[in-house]
């Protein structure tokens, strides 16, 4: 019977430490501080999730990219300096809207090249098939009494 009392006892133990921690707000100096921080983090996009921005997830490490943002602008740098950081440490991939440069020509410019492409094979397979069409031949038809 203690054996299982202790089990038990470390069951419920063991439970407590999977616990997920609740992140407190950060608290804000002013408005605008606060309102720059959200910008910021609503266009920023979380790492480990990929599709929700870092204001949005709940991971860990959207949580210390949280932190490490609002330390850089108490700091005084710049959104455009903030950015950077983030993107020398993660590429564009952190961007939402990265720059258009050779490196992310694929993402900016891929999705209307697949367009092209896609509708140059409708209209090629389209012509084949209309030339491969019978002609007309309703004057051979004999005509109903």
């Amino acid at each position: 019977m203690k054996r299982y009392a202790l089990i038990f006892a470390l069951l419920l133990s063991t439970t407590s430490w999977a616990q997920a921690t609740v992140e407190a707000p950060p608290s804000f100096r002013n408005d605008g501080e606060e309102q720059r921080f959200r910008d910021l983090t609503s266009q920023l996009r979380c790492v480990m999730c990929q599709n929700q921005s870092l204001a949005d997830s709940n991971a860990q490490i959207a949580h210390d990219l949280r932190i490490e943002i609002l330390r850089m602008i108490r700091e005084g740098k710049s959104d455009a300096q903030i950015k950077q950081f983030l993107v020398e440490r993660y590429t564009d991939f952190v961007l939402y809207q990265p720059e258009v440069k050779p490196m992310t020509w694929a993402l900016w410019f891929g999705p209307a090249l697949l367009l092209l492409v896609g509708a140059g094979v409708v209209v090629v397979v389209v012509r084949r098939h209309g030339a491969g069409l019978p002609a007309d031949n309703s004057r051979d038809l004999p005509e109903d009494e």
